[in-house]
Formats: structure tokens, sequence, C-alpha cells
């Protein structure tokens, strides 16, 4: 059992490095091309911060076990609209500044959350589900870049081809590293005889919200809270609508309801807590980000209750 932990964290490991190379070079190659700061955060950081969860998601799907990634895709957005944006707040050391634009786009950021909770209250996502989700999702980053696209005050950077083949390489070890997170994920699951969603949820849900994290935070530090802002809600959306577009895009499925009862339903109460926070003020204090971390709390105590 130890050593299916170990192998587990390794493996993990590796789709968080690989994750964090990924990230660097996709940043400088949006840098060439005068994206502003907001939107490296929200579309370009952004996507590929969802790059581990994808591809467990997707391998977990192929498999046969798509509760495995639906469990680690929902669990992680609940610990970034609660627990990641807390952790920022406390490391910055001082209230996160809201954009103006990030405010007025609640109800949009909300309405979109709600979408996939909605299309999977009967335990199944089609192909054609998959399909009008990835288009949501596509849909709401082009209206972000669209309403803030170029910056004329980012300094350009040169394009370098080996930027290019530097993120290749790190996807691809991103690959083999999801692919062999599932396989330890469910064997020490199994192991432990527990619901292997809860070591998707708490696990590798948790492991995979670390590149966003680390990312928000050397942002915040540098005084770039859009960047930082921008990362986390760009990357929540993209998991509720494009990642799992693309898993039922790629093979339907079918699971247990409960995941969307219980953990999309928290997913949609933790956006909505996020930004009644966030409008008050138009700042995220520390106070605030212990109320986060309290909803958190709250819940993973749900989720033992109802999965052990």
């Amino acid at each position: 059992m130890l050593v299916l932990f170990i192998f587990l964290i390794l493996a993990l490991a590796l789709v968080i490095k690989s994750a964090d190379f990924a990230i660097h070079y996709s940043t400088r190659l949006a840098e060439s091309f005068k994206l502003s700061k907001y939107v490296v955060g929200f579309l370009i950081v952004a996507v590929i911060s969802i790059l581990p969860e994808t591809f467990i998601s997707v391998t977990s799907a192929i498999e046969g076990i798509p509760s495995f990634g639906l469990g680690t895709l929902f669990g992680s957005n609940v610990a970034d609209l609660t627990l990641v944006f807390a952790i920022v707040v406390l490391f910055a050391g001082r209230s996160l500044k809201i954009e103006t634009k990030i405010i007025k786009n609640r109800y949009l950021h909300i309405g979109i959350m709600f979408i996939p909770i909605l299309l999977g209250l009967n335990g199944y996502y089609s192909r054609w589900e998959g399909i009008f989700l990835i288009i949501i999702g596509l849909a709401f980053y082009y209206y972000i870049l669209k309403n803030d696209g170029y910056d004329i005050d980012v300094p350009r950077e040169k394009f370098r081809i080996t930027d290019l083949l530097f993120l290749l390489v790190s996807m691809g070890f991103l690959l083999l590293g999801s692919h062999l997170t599932v396989k330890f994920g469910v064997n020490f699951a199994n192991a432990l005889h527990v619901n292997p969603v809860l070591i998707g949820m708490f696990v590798v849900g948790l492991g995979t919200t670390l590149p966003e994290l680390l990312f928000s935070i050397r942002a915040a530090k540098r005084n770039h809270d859009g960047l930082a802002l921008g990362d986390i809600l760009g990357t929540v959306i993209a998991d509720a609508t494009i990642v799992v577009g693309i898993v039922a895009l790629i093979s339907p499925f079918a699971f247990n309801s409960r995941i969307v009862y219980i953990t999309g339903m928290f997913m949609l109460s933790g956006i909505i807590l996020l930004f009644h926070l966030i409008k008050t003020g138009r700042v995220l204090t520390k106070k605030e980000a212990l109320l986060l971390i309290l909803f958190y709390l709250l819940f993973v105590s749900a989720e033992l209750v109802m999965n052990y």
C-alpha cells in the first residue's frame, strides 16, 4: 500500500512539473504575440493549467473509470474557487484587488458553471452534450479575448521555436504522468477499500491545482492580481466546460449522479460565494480567505460522509 502511494505521488509530481514547464513556455509564446496580462492569465496560462486534469480525465474515461476523472475535475474546481484563492491571499500577505471587468462578468461565470451541472443531473454526458459544452467554453474564451485582447503596453518577446518544442515535450510528459496517475490512483483506492472518486478529488484533484496555485502566488507577490485571478477563474471555466466536453466527445459516459448533486453543487455554491465576497469592496481580504477555507472543509466533510 505504501509503495502504491509513493508511485501515485511520483506520477502526480511528474504531471505537476510538466505542467509548470508548459506554463512557462506557453507564457513566453503568448508574450511574443503581445497579449495582455489578464488574457495571458485567463486564456493562455489557464488553458495550460488544465492539462493535468484534462489528460487524467480523458485517460480515466478511456480506461472505463470516468467517475474518477469527473471527480478530479469537479473536486479540483471546488479547491480552486475556495482553498486556492485563500492560499494566494494568505501568501500574498495582503488583500487581492479585483478588477471591475471580473465583477461585471460574475453572472456569466456563474451561469456557465451551472450548465455542466444541469446536463449531468441524469448521470450521463452524451457526445452531443460534450460538443455543446466545448462550444460554450470556447465562446466564453472568445468573449474574453475579444474584450481584453492585445495590450500595446506589453513588451513583445522574440518568438523562439525552442519555446514551442519544449512546450510539446512538456505535454508529452503530461500524458505519461496522467496515465500513471490514474493507474496508481485507482490501485491505491482499491488497496484502501475506498471509493476511487475520493482519491480523485482529494489526492489527484488537489495535486492538479498546484500549477495554477504556484503561478497565482508568484503573480500576486509581483502585484499582478489580474494575472493571478484570471489564471484561477480561467482554469475553473475550462474544466467545467471544455474538459468535460472533450471527455464526453471522446467517450460518452455514465457516472454516479451523486458527483453532480454533491460535488457539482458545492462547485456552483463556491463560485457564488466567491463573487459575493469579492464584490464587497472589490477586494478579497484575509478574513474572507478564512471563510473560503471553512467552506472547503465543509465540502471535504460532506464528501467523506457520502462516499466513504
